[in-house]
């Protein structure tokens, strides 16, 4: 794994300086990601978008969909179908209220950044296409904060459908970087009959891609990946179907994932995953 030992001087630098001050880490965001996939030619598919340079955070890195959780995402009004908020509480090991505020940013990201929206009509229905020029705009509203996702499934008479999410991992940033985010990762099937777009304010590229072969590019140094988005990829390139992801997906247990920056004698780094 290149990407854990090839660390920057000056990272460590840094690091070394943030433990010897015994300075205070910066409080986590919580934060969703979805890893979307698909059935590609022999083996899942996984969709990336590559952040812009110009981000503050992961910029130029290949990521899932994602990000912080907005205040709106605690709505308790928001139309629901599929496990309760109380059993994504005991899925996720957190509270019931950050639990639907992270199954809510879990949607509101994905429908942001890919266009595809985990909802429908009925418990057992699905938006079957998101792509004309009214869902757009209820995308982009969306984004700017405009309207929230509770608002709109409302509006459109729809249920978050809880169901089409399955948790797969639990990452925290570590304590010395000054950024931080408390990222549950969920695992997800693209919905029949809906189609990712290039949408995302964010990146500048997006990509369906083997699941194998993109672990497999960053070996070659073909695309950057964050550790956990690398990780995860790697976790998920053995399965050969998206019925094995699902069922291993059901089996996961919210292990903490909290990566740390180990410095020997000679000043030599790793990142050790602590797993």
């Amino acid at each position: 794994m290149p990407m854990f030992t090839d660390i920057p001087p000056a990272l460590v630098e840094a690091v070394e300086t943030f433990r010897r001050e015994e300075r205070a880490p910066v409080v986590p965001r919580d934060a969703s990601s979805v890893i979307l996939l698909r059935d590609g030619a022999s083996r899942p598919e996984v969709y990336l978008l590559r952040r812009t340079t110009s981000m503050a955070f992961a910029a130029g890195f290949c990521v899932f969909p994602g990000g912080g959780v907005d205040p709106r995402d605690f709505d308790t009004e928001i139309g629901w179908a599929g496990p309760t908020a109380d059993s994504w509480a005991d899925t996720l090991g957190c509270d019931l209220p950050t639990a639907r505020a992270l199954v809510c940013a879990a949607v509101r990201e994905t429908f942001e950044e890919s266009g595809v929206l985990l909802a429908g009509p009925s418990a057992t229905t699905v938006v079957a296409d998101t792509t004309s020029n009214a869902w757009e705009a209820d995308r982009r509203a969306l984004e700017s904060r405009e309207l929230s996702l509770s608002d709109l499934l409302a509006r459109r008479g729809l249920l978050l459908r809880s169901d089409l999410l399955r948790f797969w991992a639990h990452w925290v940033t570590p304590l010395w970087e000054p950024k931080r985010f408390d990222t549950r990762f969920f695992v997800a099937v693209l919905p029949d009959g809906q189609a990712t777009r290039d949408v995302s304010t964010e990146s500048d590229q997006v990509s369906w891609i083997e699941v194998a072969e993109a672990r497999d590019q960053v070996d070659r140094g073909e695309l950057a990946m964050l550790p956990p988005t690398y990780v995860n990829t790697s976790d998920l390139a053995p399965f050969a179907d998206l019925a094995e992801v699902v069922a291993e997906a059901d089996g996961r247990l919210p292990e903490v994932v909290r990566p740390d920056l180990v410095i020997a004698a000679d000043g030599t780094a790793h990142l050790s995953i602590g797993r």
